[in-house]
């Protein structure tokens, strides 16, 4: 493909003040929100920061690939698409506008149980290539029916969320009075009415809805007991039962996205999970917890020959992508930084943001001269 690069904005900070500016506020801060206070949301990105990287200049050096095997498949570029809930509320289509994206790059795309796209698709659009994330609903007879729509659609891997156990406390989200459709308060139609692309992409596109979960949502649901019905249909907390159930029926690669601690890293691999993605939510569930970085570097030297490793969570960009692959991840998965480039460019945010954080990590690579991307933890500066 021919990848598009939009030199107005060359990085994801310019790509986030144009989302800014073209997004309604109450769509912004849902994208931008942590919890509580966000201390933990400014920590992820704050301390993968922290890491250095050490360059050698008088090597041989005949070059860098950024091209990473993953679950027997070759991607294009070390890190994916993290599951984001509610994207076409943030950029109309924004789910669509990342799968296909992704798929023309060549890298993952994990899809939420409550974006704005059905499995079918994103199954369509990425040819059966994209990855399924599972909220664990409350009823077997309901995560037996997603499983199975995912594994009908060709998808390779499942990722089971385990850190959402509850609901967070956003306070952001509970003064804009957040739903689908977005709570009809002034404040918020003004914000509509002042931000005319996103309000008339949003018209055309249809109101989001989500589609995955759409055929089992009763009809004529107000959006009161809607929600209701979304609470009292998933449970977050997993268990070595519901684990082992789901490994039992899904036969492709499956992946716990969330865990942070030893104890459950054992047990997850002890269970017959493949790979673990080492996540705190974006920071929107644990206000009181560790960044994702330093969990996954203890890890990573207890089971980084045992389980595929993977971080989600305060990555940012091309230095970020490299900071976590020094220490320890095989791979990495970023949501706020594509969702702003959609919110800055629309249809074609994705292509843009893919294209750039790629060539920020091949720079990254040609300044340390690291041939691989299994290199990077040659060059940890520890």
């Amino acid at each position: 493909m021919s990848d598009s690069f939009n030199s107005q904005y060359p990085s994801i900070e310019h790509l986030r003040e144009r989302a800014r500016q073209r997004m309604p506020r109450f769509a912004f801060e849902y994208l931008e929100g942590g919890c509580f206070s966000e201390i933990n949301l400014r920590r992820n990105t704050d301390e993968i920061r922290e890491v250095q990287l050490k360059p050698w200049y008088l090597n041989d050096y005949p070059g860098s690939d950024l091209r990473t095997e993953l679950f027997g498949k070759t991607y294009d570029a070390p890190f994916g698409v993290s599951p984001i809930g509610l994207q076409g509320l943030m950029w109309p289509r924004a789910t669509e506008i990342l799968a296909k994206a992704a798929h023309q790059h060549n890298i993952p795309f994990i899809l939420s149980t409550v974006a704005t796209a059905s499995i079918e698709t994103v199954a369509e659009l990425t040819e059966g290539n994209a990855w399924f994330q599972l909220y664990h609903p409350t009823e077997d007879d309901l995560r037996n029916k997603l499983i199975d729509r995912a594994a009908d659609a060709g998808f390779p891997t499942l990722v089971i969320l385990a850190d959402t156990p509850t609901f967070a406390y956003r306070p952001k989200e509970i003064k804009n009075g957040l739903s689908i459709p977005p709570q009809m308060s002034v404040r918020n139609v003004i914000q509509m009415m002042t931000h005319p692309t996103w309000s008339f992409s949003q018209l055309f596109a249809g109101a989001p809805e989500f589609k995955t979960m759409k055929p089992y949502i009763p009809d004529g649901l107000n959006m009161k007991h809607l929600g209701l019905f979304m609470n009292k249909t998933f449970s977050g907390r997993l268990s070595s039962d519901k684990i082992s159930a789901i490994r039992d029926r899904w036969k492709g690669k499956l992946v716990i996205k969330g865990v942070v601690n030893a104890e459950d890293a054992e047990k997850a691999i002890g269970l017959g999970v493949d790979g673990i993605i080492v996540s705190n939510h974006g920071g929107r569930q644990l206000d009181v917890g560790q960044s994702t970085i330093k969990p996954l570097t203890a890890l990573a030297k207890e089971f980084g020959d045992r389980t595929t490793l993977m971080l989600d969570s305060g990555v940012r960009n091309g230095p970020d992508v490299a900071c976590a692959l020094a220490s320890g991840a095989k791979f990495a998965f970023m949501g706020r930084s594509f969702m702003y480039g959609v919110g800055a460019l629309g249809e074609a945010g994705g292509d843009h943001t893919m294209t750039m954080l790629k060539r920020q990590l091949q720079q990254v690579m040609e300044q340390v001269a690291c041939e691989k991307v299994s290199d990077f933890p040659k060059h940890l500066l520890s």
